[in-house]
Order: structure tokens, then C-alpha cells, then sequence
């Protein structure tokens, strides 16, 4: 399930360190104010025993605002998304959502307007071609490597990925994945540590519960916090 939250800022910017580092801190902010159990059990173990953490957000995104090199402007027109292909933290993150009259996203707060649940077409059952691409950077990561398309090892550790995700949720894991295009690298800090990655649209053969779900989820690692979520 994907949700849209309306939003209008307080200020005309929100500081960079904020646009991916605050992005977990709501999520669990969400989680724990709605069922404190869950949101403990996802921080501290990931989902059914595997580390996975089957939560995507992307946000806070604003249509028209001014473009400023070195500043990440606002507008009155926001947006933020939050997703999760599993039942008990998607009905979890709505319930939070309706209830929520503010979001505080690092330095800035963000006043809720509406929230209004994706209601895109969802693919059936059976594998066929697919293409996605993502709003927000993709990170992954070799050994101790950030990697961008193009580099070595990009399309194993992504195709690694998306397998590990589709084991945790118990559907058919994707196969035939390519890059066909890939935006320009991006660095942001989280926590005190770089992400380095790039938004992808890539194809590949999946089953449509698979697509479906990594359309709530995302592609790469540290979906939690902002990056590799589906237009």
C-alpha cells in the first residue's frame, strides 16, 4: 500500500542533512505513536527474522519550487510518500497518517492537508515485462563500495536485492533485470555517513504481486530512509 500526504512547509527550505536523514526518524515516529511493539520489533530485528525492514517513504517533495544551487527549496504544493507491502505496517502507517496533523521533518515541520491512499491499478498475478523507475536515488553497495549504474557488481547486488525482498514476502523473485537509464549521482548524509546513488528506471520479468510490492517498498538499500522509492 502507497500513501500521499499532502504537506505545506514552514519555511522556505529544509536543510539538506534533513531531506534523507530525518526520513526514518518519522517513520518510527508513525509506527511507534500507533503500535509501540511493532515499531520496536521493526527497529530492532527487521521483519520475520530477516534484517529487511519492508517500509518505503520519499519525501518531502515540492512541486514549483524555486531551483537554488546548494539549497533544497520548498513551496506551499508538498508532498510526502509512504509505503509498505505488508499488511500489519501498512495499516499501522495509515491509521498514524490519518491522525496526524504535522509531520516534523528534522529542522522543519510540515502541516498536513490530506492523505489519500494510491489507488493505481494493481498488476494480478503472473509473471510479465516491467519497467520501473525511481524518484529518488538508489543506494547500494558492494563490500564497503557505493555503487552507480554502469560500475561492476550494480546489477548483481540490485538483482540480489530485489531477490532477498522477494523471499521475505514469499513471492517469485524477479529475473532479466537491466538499467536502461540512470540520472547523475547524488550524495546526501544520513546519520553522519554518505549515500551515494542514482535514480534508475530498469526492466525487468516479475511476477505482478512482486511489482506491486516493490512499488510500496522500493529498489535498493535504506528504503527507510528515503531512497529508491517507484514513481
Amino acid at each position: 500500500m502507497r500513501v500521499r500526504v499532502d504537506v505545506t512547509p514552514d519555511a522556505s527550505s529544509v536543510r539538506w542533512e534533513d531531506v534523507h536523514g530525518a526520513a526514518r526518524g518519522v517513520v518510527y515516529g508513525l509506527l511507534s505513536g500507533q503500535d509501540e511493539a511493532l515499531a520496536q520489533a521493526l527497529h530492532d530485528g527487521g521483519w520475520r527474522g530477516k534484517p529487511l525492514k519492508p517500509v518505503g517513504v520519499a519525501g518531502p517533495l515540492f512541486l514549483g519550487a524555486s531551483r537554488k544551487r546548494g539549497v533544497y527549496s520548498t513551496s506551499r504544493d508538498g508532498s510526502v510518500w509512504f509505503g509498505s507491502p505488508v499488511p500489519e505496517i501498512a495499516s499501522v502507517l495509515v491509521r498514524a497518517l490519518a491522525a496526524a496533523d504535522e509531520l516534523v521533518w528534522g529542522a522543519t515541520r510540515l502541516r498536513v492537508r490530506g492523505v489519500a491512499v494510491d489507488m493505481d491499478a494493481v498488476l494480478p498475478a503472473g509473471e510479465g515485462p516491467v519497467e520501473l523507475e525511481t524518484m529518488t536515488p538508489v543506494v547500494l553497495k558492494h563490500e564497503s563500495w557505493n555503487l552507480l549504474p554502469g560500475d561492476e557488481h550494480y546489477l548483481d547486488r540490485l538483482q540480489h536485492n530485489l531477490a532477498h525482498k522477494a523471499d521475505v514476502l514469499g513471492l517469485p523473485a524477479p529475473h532479466g533485470l537491466r538499467v536502461l537509464e540512470a540520472g547523475p549521482r547524488r550524495r546526501f548524509t544520513v546519520r553522519g555517513a554518505p549515500r551515494i546513488g542514482a535514480r534508475v528506471r530498469v526492466a525487468m520479468e516479475a511476477d505482478g504481486r512482486f511489482v506491486n510490492a516493490i512499488r510500496s517498498w522500493g529498489l535498493g538499500l535504506d528504503t527507510i530512509q528515503g531512497f529508491g522509492w517507484v514513481r
